[in-house]
């Protein structure tokens, strides 16, 4: 294990021996504030790797990505030197900043099959031209981020984003703490964390984060992402507050979403895409358009044991609402959930097109200006098992909904 002391120069010369000695593992000095003022220049010593290679396949594969803009390698500058290897940091309580004065730079971009393990260390004032606002893994590459707190970091990338962390490669991160972080581009996504690759998460707190376009803390994007024993509080963005996954398969489990704010799912939005919910609580979201709690649209949702109570929709589906979608909600409550619009409907849930299956699940107490308030139903089908109840909702349970909803008054 190689000590560095508390200097910032110190610092990038043991990442620049350890790349070139194939790996190492740093500790850095006890709570030391390391503070970046230049964005490292190195030349890109795998320049046609993997990364050129799979975003020449992208562009012949989708024709449409072409209207995009074009990558500008000035922009993707690092405070750090480029891992091209195995790399632990041992971060000893110390933090990484970048100066307030100094240019635009992310703090890591691990590329080309490089390694890093990064631990015990606060990440602070990152901005990005380009994708990961604090850290960039690449197609190709990984990280581990355990015990990493990331603060006030930004992506400008106008198509991409993850204000804090843009993951490309493979990501596992845990007891880490992602807050204040903006996808400010204008369709930003990932305030916090933007995952098109594969991640997974444990025990992570996403707070205070935003996105222009849509994953106020966390964005799943043509990706494979699960989540466990997370907390998503007080973030915002277009579509999905809290969270969103669009084409992609996520998991989440065991998750507190929470006082999140979007136009469409406060706090999570679902789009072409499956998104599978267990011991969810989600709760005091709120939604301009639609969707307090849950937006889904043309996906598959099951929604199990979670209870989602508490949040409030200007537009239709205070609790949930699905559209084109197979919504599964199984042992779960929908409760206390408002549409409060002058023609809002649906506070419990609204589902339009698609399918809706209720088992043994409760949805109680909610209330919309305009009937029904429990479920209302449009071009949908919806099945209620004989273990399922829809009782006390304003104005009425289901009565108002343009399809016949059996089971309802139970």
């Amino acid at each position: 294990m190689v000590p560095v002391p508390c200097d910032s120069a110190r610092l990038i010369a043991a990442l620049v021996r350890a790349n070139a000695e194939g790996g190492a593992t740093l500790r850095l000095a006890e709570k030391c504030t390391y503070t970046l003022t230049h964005a490292f220049q190195q030349p890109d010593e795998y320049d046609g790797g993997i990364r050129d290679a799979r975003e020449a396949a992208d562009t012949a594969e989708n024709p449409g990505d072409a209207e995009a803009p074009p990558r500008n390698p000035a922009d993707d500058k690092a405070g750090l030197p480029v891992i091209y290897h195995g790399i632990t940091i041992e971060g000893s309580g110390a933090t990484i900043v970048r100066g307030v004065h100094a240019p635009d730079f992310r703090f890591f971009t691990v590329r080309d099959g490089g390694e890093l393990t990064l631990r015990d260390v606060t990440l602070r004032n990152g901005r990005s031209a380009a994708e990961g606002g604090s850290i960039h893994i690449v197609h190709g590459a990984t990280a581990v981020v355990e015990g990493v707190t990331v603060v006030g970091s930004t992506s400008l990338s106008a198509e991409g984003g993850g204000g804090a962390i843009f993951n490309d490669g493979n990501l596992q991160i845990s007891d880490s703490k992602l807050i204040g972080n903006r996808a400010a581009g204008t369709q930003g996504k990932g305030g916090g964390l933007l995952n098109g690759g594969v991640m997974t998460m444990h025990r992570t707190e996403f707070r205070h984060n935003s996105a222009v376009s849509y994953g106020g803390g966390l964005a799943n994007f043509r990706a494979a992402g699960d989540v466990y024993s997370s907390t998503f509080v007080q973030n915002n963005a277009g579509q999905g507050g809290g969270m969103a996954s669009f084409s992609a398969r996520t998991k989440v489990f065991d998750t507190l979403v929470a006082q999140n704010s979007a136009e469409t799912g406060g706090g999570l939005a679902n789009s072409d895409a499956v998104l599978v919910l267990r011991q969810l609580t989600i709760r005091d979201n709120i939604a301009t358009g639609k969707g307090g709690g849950i937006s889904t649209f043309q996906g598959l949702l099951p929604l199990d044991d979670s209870v989602i109570s508490g949040n409030t929709t200007r537009g239709n589906g205070g609790g949930i609402h699905a559209e084109r979608s197979n919504l599964l909600v199984r042992g779960s409550d929908v409760k206390g959930n408002a549409a409060v619009g002058k023609r809002s409907q649906g506070a419990g849930l609204f589902v339009t097109a698609g399918s809706t299956a209720l088992y043994r699940s409760h949805v109680l107490g909610n209330q919309s200006t305009v009937k029904a308030g429990g479920i209302q139903a449009e071009r949908a089908q919806v099945k209620i098992d004989d273990d399922s109840v829809v009782v006390e909702n304003s104005p009425t349970n289901c009565l108002g909904s343009k399809v016949p909803v059996a089971h309802c008054f139970r």
